[in-house]
């Protein structure tokens, strides 16, 4: 029961991490903090993709669909993808159904695509704010937990390689991506607070 206690907080920190490690790297150029909390994501990544075959289909979707959009481009996530390919080659993921895996995959693409194109600028404020906040792959999420909740009810066709979300699990990835927004949004914050932490520590050395 823990383990699924757990699965929130991770989510969260998940989101709240990446978009953290991202703006180091982007915004201040900072390669020391960009990498730490890439590497504090990825442990957590590592966590939920190891031990929830949703969250493996999830991510591993979103991080071949990165690699698709050439998205993966930097040293930060660079190791962060070595990392994270080692732990999932040492310790496995859970069973996963590749036609789920492949609908995330190509969700996650078109998100990344969408998201860096200059097109969408002269596109209505719909669809600017669909790529913006990445929905593709918030409504495959939200699909396939539906079908998941509607497979305690209903005797759903089992079709081979299609995999029913649990239906907590739109919940999560919500999480994951409210946290990802907040860390974008507090960056600044964030950041002064941390260089003030670490300059108290200087002078306390």
């Amino acid at each position: 029961m823990l383990i699924f206690e757990l699965y929130p907080l991770f989510y969260a920190l998940s989101g709240f991490l990446m978009k953290l490690s991202d703006d180091f790297y982007d915004i201040k150029n900072n390669k020391l903090l960009a990498v730490i909390t890439g590497l504090l994501c990825v442990l957590c990544i590592s966590y939920l993709a190891v031990s929830s075959s949703d969250a493996a289909c999830i991510f591993i979707g979103v991080l071949i669909g990165n690699l698709l959009a050439f998205k993966v481009d930097t040293a930060n996530h660079i190791l962060s993808l070595i990392i994270l390919s080692t732990i999932l080659f040492i310790f496995g993921v859970p069973a996963i159904g590749i036609v789920t895996l492949m609908v995330c995959t190509a969700a996650a693409f078109l998100d990344e695509v969408g998201h860096e194109a200059s097109w969408i600028e002269k596109r209505s404020d719909l669809v600017k704010n669909f790529f913006e906040y990445r929905f593709t792959l918030k409504i495959a999420v939200l699909i396939f937990s539906i079908l998941g909740l509607l497979q305690i009810f209903v005797n759903l066709p089992q079709i081979n390689g299609l995999q029913y979300f649990q239906p907590q699990t739109i919940i999560y990835f919500l999480l994951f991506d409210v946290f990802y927004e907040v860390a974008g949004s507090k960056f600044d914050a964030i950041y002064n607070a941390l260089c003030s932490i670490f300059r108290v520590m200087r002078k306390v050395d």
